[in-house]
């Protein structure tokens, strides 16, 4: 009877401080309400916190994300109110660092978590609403459901089938996967409301790009960067905290020394480092970098368990998530990290006093293959990290929303270049991070400034595993830079001279490059002391890379792409043909030069500094003057391809539509916010089809002469009796004109080179008049 007098009161207790978390709004009552919680896990033992982890902690998971409690099944949306939102836009260190004791790996929350799932005292269900898209997308029916746990590691033994009962299927969690699971979520709500906040607000606000400067790392300035500076996001303190506690910075072989797979765990050792790393980083993944992607595993992978996953249909060409990011770019430097470094003897040094380090498992020395294998197949954290961060890059390029914010894109950008340059990874970030979190520094930053912060042959494995990083990417990053050129020109030539920086910042760097792009377009012959004839026997790897990581991707015809005919079949970047690199930067220097005349001041004199970096660079990257001197001959100008012939899209009827460009505007180009998507992709295929209808495609000869119709009147036809024969010839008369004036204005236009274009019908302004004359018209008819 005491007992369950005791076991009531705990329960009373647990259900008081859960209304207390709930009505926590302010500063001063978050911290109360942490304070709280803390007291209450101290003071009980695991097994009598079953009450506060079924009644309380749902509660607190709701108010520190800030999800509505009230939604059926919670939590439904996000708001504001929050205690990191609160915490963050408040900027008060103070709740922020409450807030972060509570949530430490080594506070008393986690400490009392660990010890509840010891016990297997709570289980959760976590709603499928929330999970990614693609995993949401195979849990409505019992067969993918199944293939599911195979194909995902991140769901094995955790979805429960609910056949029995006719209900789908249920993803059931311990206390700590539950939290790991909404803590991972939190960026993906937010980023979703803000991202359709930010298609409303772009279509009120005029288009520019002038943000992007200052939120990518090299083309701002130092004193606004130092002016600028705030204090480590709570959120991404909490993401390192867990990342640097949770998953270890070497790789996992170390925890398991028999075994040289994650899946093939010993029960002779400690497995719950390894798993517990292994939910954390494949949580992160699935939730941030794969999501809603049309493409999520290997095609290897779908293929050896005989599954198609036909996403394309269902999710479209859907750019991912905004908003993320910040949070990908510190996961994926700790990733990056971890994997490729390994601290060997950091209580050894060298004759000359630096720390003794190397990179581990050198690509000279493994297979070849495993560079395609499935992600789960090797030790190397960057194994997992490969395939959905090119995709996730890609995608954001690709499917970029015109209308939308365009931070999102200034933030994948930079995890693309930092992830292009790991040997600077850590020189600012890590330490921060640590003071941060309050933890001693890792022996990586201690080494890394020890060593010079530029590439070096022991970074030649990372480069040819990740090659496709350093070549198609780029090619695939200089589409997305000509589409957006006309936005802001300035930013943009920033951007490609950053890419093009990297890419010639080392002479070993760029002569592996091309080594690589000759080995890869050649057979071997000859001695194989050669260069590319090394390097031959990693070109089956990357090939099946291109066709893994860019597989099901593809490009509408109308959004003023260039790579429709090439896609998905070849490195490009070192081509000399029309589609290659140096000609897309040649043409991309042209036409920068064009927009950056509209700048005025020192804008426009930093600008063409810049441009000219930009050619200096390209000179180097491609071995001459990438822009040809302008005293070509009439010739070479004449044999030189437009904008128009190079960016033409895919072909319409039998014409390659050079075709169907328009006077003085490009047909294709990309929708702007003054228009009417729909309707303007509507009538551009309409004005095509019109145009290819009438012969207006074709190249009007010169010798052509203006063979007008007439009417032949002799004969009967001379002879007109009565009034019906009279209509009829005056009905043939006008007909005959009308078909005369045709002809006429036809002939008139392919000797100009003129087209038919309705896409002016698909502007805003135009249907506002049409709406206004109609309604004004409904009106007035109404009133009479």
């Amino acid at each position: 009877m005491i007992g369950h007098s005791y076991g009531m009161d705990i329960q009373l207790k647990a259900t008081e401080l859960a209304a207390t978390i709930l009505a926590a709004a302010s500063p001063s009552q978050i911290s109360a309400a942490c304070a709280g919680v803390e007291a209450f896990l101290q003071k009980h033992t695991p097994d009598q916190c079953r009450w506060f982890f079924s009644l309380t902690f749902p509660t607190l998971i709701c108010k520190i994300f800030g999800f509505d409690e009230s939604s059926s099944p919670p939590p439904k949306s996000q708001s504001p109110n929050g205690w990191i939102d609160v915490a963050i836009l408040s900027a008060d260190s103070e709740l922020a660092g409450r807030i972060f004791g509570l949530l430490s790996p080594n506070g008393v929350l986690l400490s009392s978590i660990a010890a509840v799932d010891r016990l297997s005292l709570v289980k959760y269900v976590f709603p499928i609403e929330r999970l990614p898209e693609w995993v949401r997308y195979m849990l409505q029916n019992q067969q993918d459901c199944r293939v599911l746990v195979d194909l995902c590691p991140l769901f094995k033994d955790r979805v429960k089938e609910e056949s029995s009962t006719g209900l789908p299927s249920q993803v059931q969690l311990s206390v700590f996967e539950y939290f790991l699971f909404w803590f991972v979520y939190y960026p993906v709500c937010r980023g979703s409301s803000e991202g359709s906040d930010g298609v409303r607000v772009q279509r009120r606000k005029k288009f520019r790009l002038e943000n992007w400067a200052y939120s990518i790392p090299g083309l701002c300035s130092s004193k606004r960067g130092n002016e600028q500076k705030n204090e480590v996001n709570l959120y991404v303190r909490l993401l390192y905290a867990y990342l640097r506690v949770y998953v270890p910075m070497y790789d996992l072989s170390a925890y398991q020394p028999y075994h040289s797979s994650l899946l093939h765990h010993s029960w002779g050792y400690d497995t719950s480092v390894t798993e517990r790393a292994e939910f954390l980083v494949n949580a992160l993944i699935h939730f941030w970098l794969i999501d809603n992607d049309f493409s999520p595993l290997p095609v290897s992978v779908c293929k050896s368990y005989g599954v198609t996953l036909p996403f394309r249909s269902v999710f479209g060409e859907n750019a991912p998530t905004t908003g993320l990011g910040e949070v990908i770019d510190v996961f994926v430097k700790y990733m990056t990290l971890s994997s490729v470094v390994c601290i060997e003897g950091l209580d050894k040094t060298e004759s000359n006093g630096s720390p003794l380090w190397k990179v581990s498992r050198s690509f000279d020395v493994i297979n070849p293959m495993e560079v395609s294998s499935d992600v789960h197949s090797n030790n190397s954290w960057n194994t997992w990290i490969r395939r959905p961060l090119y995709r996730f890059v890609l995608r954001t390029f690709l499917f970029c929303p015109v209308e939308s914010s365009i931070k999102n894109v200034s933030q994948v950008f930079t995890v693309w270049v930092n992830y292009m340059e790991p040997w600077k990874v850590s020189l600012q970030e890590f330490p921060e991070l640590d003071a941060a979190i309050g933890m001693p520094p890792t022996n990586t930053s201690g080494v890394f400034q020890s060593s010079e912060c530029s590439y070096s042959t022991t970074w030649r494995s990372f480069v040819l595993a990740n090659y496709l990083y350093y070549s198609s990417l780029v090619m695939h990053f200089f589409g997305f830079a000509h589409k957006f050129l006309h936005t802001d020109p300035e930013v943009i030539v920033q951007m490609v001279s950053k890419v093009i920086n990297i890419l010639t910042s080392s002479a070993e760097l760029m002569d592996l490059i091309k080594n690589m792009d000759a080995a890869y377009h050649s057979k071997p012959r000859g001695s194989s002391k050669s260069m590319a004839n090394a390097l031959y026997r990693f070109v089956p790897a990357i090939r099946e890379q291109l066709q893994d990581w860019e597989n099901g991707l593809c490009e509408s015809d109308a959004d003023g792409s260039f790579l429709h005919e090439n896609w998905n079949k070849d490195l490009r970047l070192f081509s000399e043909g029309d589609d290659g690199g140096q000609q897309l930067l040649q043409l991309f220097v042209l036409r920068a030069e064009s927009e950056l005349q509209a700048l005025t001041g020192d804008n426009l004199v930093q600008s063409l500094k810049c441009l000219d970096s930009l050619k200096a660079q390209l000179g180097s990257l491609f071995g001459g003057a990438i822009v040809k001197s302008s005293s070509r001959t009439q010739e070479e100008r004449q044999h030189q391809q437009t904008p128009d012939e190079m960016f033409r899209p895919r072909s319409f009827g039998n014409h390659k539509v050079p075709d169907v460009k328009y006077k003085g505007d490009w047909m294709k180009r990309p929708i702007s916010d003054d228009e009417i998507a729909w309707l303007a992709k509507l009538l551009v295929d309409i004005s095509a089809w019109l145009n290819e209808s009438l012969g207006l495609n074709q190249v009007n000869s010169s010798h052509e002469g203006s063979a007008w119709s007439y009417v032949d009147l002799s004969g009967d036809g001379g002879n007109v009796s009565g009034l019906m024969d009279a209509m009829k010839m005056l009905l043939f008369l006008l007909s005959s004109w009308f078909i005369a004036l045709g002809n006429a204005g036809l002939m008139f236009m392919r000797k100009h080179g003129l087209k038919i274009n309705l896409r002016i019908l698909a502007s805003k302004k135009v249907m506002v008049v049409f709406l206004v004359v109609a309604a004004f018209g409904m009106l007035r008819k109404a009133i009479s």
